[in-house]
């Protein structure tokens, strides 16, 4: 097996290793339990209703309230958004890449945005545990500084100062690429399938901020570290 043990690859948290949709998914229905609870409505029809809004580029939030003459402050269901524990697994897919990764011995790490209990919770639903140590991921309300600052990826450098090769994988090209880019590492974004949350505008990044290489399937990304 060859090892990788020169090579650091670190990856984005959403829609890169988690589609963001399925997050928003738990946390919806999250609220319509609440919702159905508090009021005595029909969950289904509350987590039905509320998605649909939500596809329809509507405010679910205020939708459910003015929609059922409810009371409750938006800020409840911001909060069961933001700090549920989500109902979330990791895709084989991506598991079956990181433990690839992981037995030829790459430097796995994470560099996402986002408050930390939100990215935590979801670090912890998907086990990622499994491949990452703690002290290799870079969450930017726990770091102080967000994409595309450099010194998020300046960190993983100086903690690997042999290291022969530096690799970040993400999705997002109006941000994720720009600093790795800069330090010279390779950057590969994972196309969308239909199910990011955030469309990609290649044409309104510059073109040395563009990813090296696309990949429409995360596995494909054993091609480009072997």
């Amino acid at each position: 097996m060859q090892s990788l043990s020169d090579t650091v690859i670190c990856f984005d948290l959403d829609d890169t290793l988690c589609k963001e949709i399925v997050f928003l998914k738990s946390g919806y229905r999250k609220i319509a339990e609440l919702i159905a609870r508090r009021y005595n409505l029909r969950y289904d029809e509350v987590y039905v209703r509320m998605l649909d809004w939500y596809h329809k580029g509507e405010n679910a939030f205020s939708n459910v309230n003015d929609y059922y003459g409810l009371d409750n402050p938006i800020e409840d269901y911001l909060n069961v958004y933001r700090y549920h524990h989500p109902d979330i697994c990791l895709d084989n897919n991506v598991y079956n890449t990181l433990k690839c990764l992981k037995d030829k011995g790459a430097n796995l790490g994470i560099i996402s945005d986002g408050r930390s209990i939100t990215q935590r919770n979801k670090i912890e639903a998907l086990r990622l545990d499994t491949f990452f140590d703690n002290d290799n991921i870079i969450i930017s309300e726990e770091f102080g500084s967000e994409k595309p600052a450099l010194e998020n990826y300046r960190f993983f450098m100086t903690k690997y100062p042999n290291a022969e090769s530096f690799i970040y994988v993400a999705d997002n090209p109006k941000k994720d690429f720009i600093a790795p880019n800069q330090l010279g590492w390779k950057t590969v974004c994972l196309l969308d399938d239909g199910n990011n949350i955030h469309q990609q505008l290649f044409e309104s990044v510059e073109q040395r901020f563009l990813p090296h290489f696309k990949i429409k399937k995360i596995e494909e990304l054993k091609n480009i570290v072997k």
